[in-house]
């Protein structure tokens, strides 16, 4: 009998819930008589080509299980995008240790990676059957209704929206922050679960799936502040004017890109230091604050969604299934079904690499200003159970007596 050794490494962002998706493969690796080595590449592809390896079997099944539950990449991650003398280095490495089987946990990039080490592989003649196992907190692999880590991330989101809110109410004025999201603004929408009573914030929400200008911004803002007293924005990171030119950008300096050519925008801070600055000069209004959410969003300890925890295991758990029962590559996928559930699919490799999925129409208002009730519905049951539930004062007024 034939008997498989696999590697599983992880790439990309980390996430609240990528060390369920590795913990998975591992475990449901050992059901498999076929298997006979589990070994991890640390710092993704990188780890490979420095053959920098562990042996996942010799790993305790308790031990296992608090990783799981731990956030952030366990074996750790890189951003590396393989070329063709990448790849032999790869190979190199895998035929001395005799690996069958990769699987590559992460996003868009990722799965890229994937498709190049499969397509590579083919060329040299080398039987490695590759299987890309979804993650990513920005929402964008299509075929996807979901990925892992995006609800876990939607959950931070929504909650760190709600105490921003209440911290405004209490001492008004606008309140911008910039959350995580290049292309789509699935994120940034999330932070529409925060509000539970009228006039709660987010008062506007603005994705990078509409033209930002900061003409109507201003108008908008003005408006709501006008009306309440005060506004709170949410904004994704990504936000560009009708050109496509990056509103982050208007600083005039030298944008910083990664290896798969994306700006990284999450650190500088630079699109609240712009929005805040035009509120204070045109509008202005003296109590301007801004954040930018940056990691916090994809590895916040304690901030997980039950649901995303048993998805993602289960997308490292099928992964394994696929490859040994399936006999094929591809990317797992997960599609909803019912009232709420899901069901797993293995998708080819080049139906998602290098796609990016936008918000749909249906989840963003016709002013582009906020999200939609369909949006809402499609997020809810994600976030999971015990979601935080804000109070108010119901407490009447007195009456005036000192004549003020």
């Amino acid at each position: 009998m034939s008997s498989d050794r696999i590697l599983v490494a992880q790439g990309g962002g980390p996430t609240a819930v990528i060390n369920q998706s590795l913990v998975g493969v591992a475990l449901q690796a050992r059901r498999f008589p076929g298997i006979e080595r589990v070994y991890g590449a640390r710092h993704g592809v990188r780890g490979i080509v420095d053959e920098d390896l562990c042996d996942l079997g010799q790993e305790t099944t308790h031990n296992l299980e608090l990783v799981a539950a731990t956030p952030s990449s366990a074996l750790g991650s890189t951003r590396d995008k393989p070329d063709e003398a990448y790849c032999r280095e790869i190979f190199k490495v895998l035929k001395a240790h005799a690996i069958t089987q990769f699987y590559y946990i992460g996003g868009n990039d990722s799965s890229d990676t994937v498709r190049i080490l499969s397509e590579q592989a083919r060329g040299v003649g080398y039987a490695l059957r590759c299987i890309h196992i979804p993650k990513t907190i920005d929402n964008d692999l299509v075929l996807n209704d979901h990925t892992p880590g995006y609800p876990s991330a939607a959950r931070f989101v929504a909650q760190a929206f709600a105490g921003a809110n209440l911290d405004n109410a209490s001492l008004p004025g606008v309140y911008v922050a910039v959350v995580m999201g290049r292309h789509a603004g699935f994120l940034t929408a999330a932070s529409a679960l925060a509000r539970k009573f009228p006039g709660d914030g987010p008062h506007l929400i603005y994705l990078p799936e509409r033209a930002f200008e900061m003409v109507r911004f201003l108008a908008d803002v003005k408006a709501v502040h006008d009306r309440l007293g005060r506004c709170v924005i949410a904004v994704s990171e990504g936000v560009h004017d009708a050109a496509g030119k990056l509103i982050a950008s208007d600083d005039g300096k030298a944008v910083e890109r990664d290896a798969h050519g994306n700006v990284q925008l999450s650190g500088s801070g630079a699109l609240a230091e712009t929005l805040c600055a035009a509120i204070r000069s045109r509008l202005g209004i003296k109590r301007v604050r801004g954040d930018t959410f940056g990691y916090l969003q994809r590895s916040f300890f304690g901030c997980v969604s039950e649901i995303d925890q048993r998805e993602a295991r289960e997308v490292g758990e099928k992964a394994v299934q696929f490859a040994m029962w399936g006999g094929g590559e591809g990317s797992v996928t997960l599609r909803r079904s019912g009232a709420y559930g899901v069901d797993y699919e293995l998708a080819p490799l080049a139906a998602i690499a290098g796609k990016t999925r936008l918000m749909d129409d249906s989840f963003i208002s016709a002013d582009a200003t906020d999200v939609t009730d369909a949006f809402s519905a499609y997020l809810r049951p994600l976030l999971g159970a015990g979601m935080p539930d804000a109070g108010r004062l119901r407490a009447p007024s007195v009456a005036k007596a000192a004549g003020n």
